[in-house]
């Protein structure tokens, strides 16, 4: 673990901007503490602290693909303290085991932007807080806004949305659902996506989802939103396991399932027609060779698998490789091409819409600067006319993206139309606020926050290397 002690206040605490709805501004630090979390006035942030917590999902080649075989889910998990009591932000960054410890420093690094702050000058103004820290130009030339730098900005700027959802009392999907266009707008960095989208656009789109969005909100808490799970599909599993949990996944409500494929194109073709006679024909089935295809090995191996139809194939090569996506795309056409989870930033995103690399865009609640970078990705994919399937492969991810996906369909795409999010049955039990699943669907979350909370007791057995399961473990 990495204590933060706390830093000395700050001394210019940055101007306030408009605060999102339900959430109070500078001039509002008056009167009694409202309920769910509202900090009494002139709360300051007191630390960031952040732990290197793994799980050893190895063992049973849990989360197993072609590119990454032995991955041990992790969290590089962050959390700002407040001098308000019990009011704290968590937040995680989802890492596949060695190298957590390295997101985890690099989150340390960002307490000066934090640490002293008044969290209603934090919550206040979302925008200007995600701005200061991609901003800061001698950790930017890390990157420039990618890779673990950026990832670490993601995390904490997903923690202060998870204290703002605290302290407004809501799930963060209905904070952002309650915004206004302009207010939502306002959180979005627009520098090198104008030529795509504009501010304007981005207005466009959010005001023409102002439209139904009563009944949307209505149908997303009676019904949930659509779902499929990868359950079945590890890469480690064998065929008995597969068809297994293929037949339970139907059983259960779901109309997609995904496999993991590219390790070996016979073991694949076998996978696939195993798959597909478990779950007949009415059934989607998406596979995902996790960037271990150039293009030409992506065109022959997909063709190889066309005759058991995957639905759509995801990051057959590098997610850099723009150019060799679109002509994949172009060659395997109608079986479409998914692709997000390892994009950088929003630049790549735009590049890969206006080059027509993709089909369906699978975000991730961690890869990139938090919240407010999705935000401009929903943004740009609703102008393009192409869905977002989140990625949520991962520890919390399912618990993060949810939030994403519901504010897309209720105030962005307002659609569902061929949107699913992704589903893993992977420990969720060491959330506060787990993701609940019924018939194939997302349950909508209630409880404020962005479900980002661990449990004391899964933090203390499993932070590494000195909780309990590893020291059982031998510190490995």
């Amino acid at each position: 673990m990495s204590h933060l002690q706390p830093a000395e206040p700050a001394t210019n605490p940055a101007p306030p901007g408009g605060a999102p709805a339900g959430l109070p501004g500078r001039g509002a630090r008056v009167g009694t503490v409202a309920p769910v979390g509202r900090p009494a006035p002139g709360a300051r942030i007191v630390a960031l602290d952040c732990y290197d917590v793994r799980f050893p999902t190895s063992l049973e080649h849990d989360g197993s693909d072609a590119m990454n075989t032995d991955p041990d889910y992790s969290a590089a998990y962050a959390v700002l303290r407040t001098d308000a009591e019990g009011l704290e932000g968590h937040a995680l960054c989802f890492t596949i085991g060695r190298g957590n410890d390295v997101v985890v420093a690099a989150i340390t690094t960002l307490r000066q932007h934090v640490v002293g702050q008044f969290v209603d000058d934090i919550i206040g103004d979302l925008g200007r807080f995600s701005a200061s820290m991609i901003g800061d130009s001698q950790l930017r030339w890390l990157g420039p806004e990618k890779g673990v730098m950026h990832m670490a900005i993601g995390a904490v700027v997903n923690a202060a949305w998870d204290l703002a959802a605290k302290v407004a009392g809501k799930p963060l999907w209905r904070l952002l659902a309650d915004m206004t266009p302009e207010q939502l707008v306002g959180l979005v960095d627009f520098r090198y996506l104008e030529d795509a989208l504009t501010p304007a656009e981005a207005l466009d789109i959010l005001r023409a989802g102002r439209e139904g969005r009563g009944e949307r909100i209505a149908e997303l808490e009676a019904v949930g939103h659509p779902a499929y799970t990868t359950t079945p599909g590890w890469i480690g599993y064998s065929d008995e396991k597969l068809v297994a949990l293929s037949q339970q996944a139907v059983a259960d409500g779901f109309t997609q399932i995904k496999l993991k494929v590219g390790a070996d194109t016979g073991d694949d073709v076998r996978r696939m027609a195993l798959a597909r006679e478990a779950v007949g024909p009415g059934i989607r089935i998406a596979v995902d060779a996790n960037q271990r295809w150039g293009v030409a090995q992506a065109e022959a191996a997909i063709a190889a698998i066309a005759p058991w139809h995957p639905y759509w194939v995801e990051e057959p090569t590098s997610p850099d490789e723009i150019l060799g996506l679109a002509v994949i795309k172009t060659t395997i056409a109608p079986i479409k091409i998914a692709v997000g989870e390892h994009v950088a930033n929003r630049v790549i995103f735009k590049q890969i819409l206006q080059a027509g690399a993709a089909d369906v865009l699978t975000i991730d609640a961690c890869r990139v600067a938090g919240v407010n970078e999705n935000l401009a990705i929903l943004l740009l994919a609703a102008k393009f006319g192409v869905p977002v399937c989140p990625h949520a492969g991962g520890v919390g991810l399912c618990e993060m993206v949810q939030h994403l996906a519901m504010f897309d369909f209720v105030g962005v795409s307002a659609s569902a139309d061929d949107r699913v999010l992704e589903y893993v049955d992977h420990l969720h039990e060491h959330f506060t606020d787990p993701v609940r699943i019924v018939r194939g669907r997302y349950l909508a979350p209630t409880e404020p926050g962005f479900s980002t909370t661990l449990r004391p007791q899964s933090l203390r057995d499993y932070e590494f290397p000195n909780g309990a399961v590893w020291q059982q473990l031998g510190g490995q």
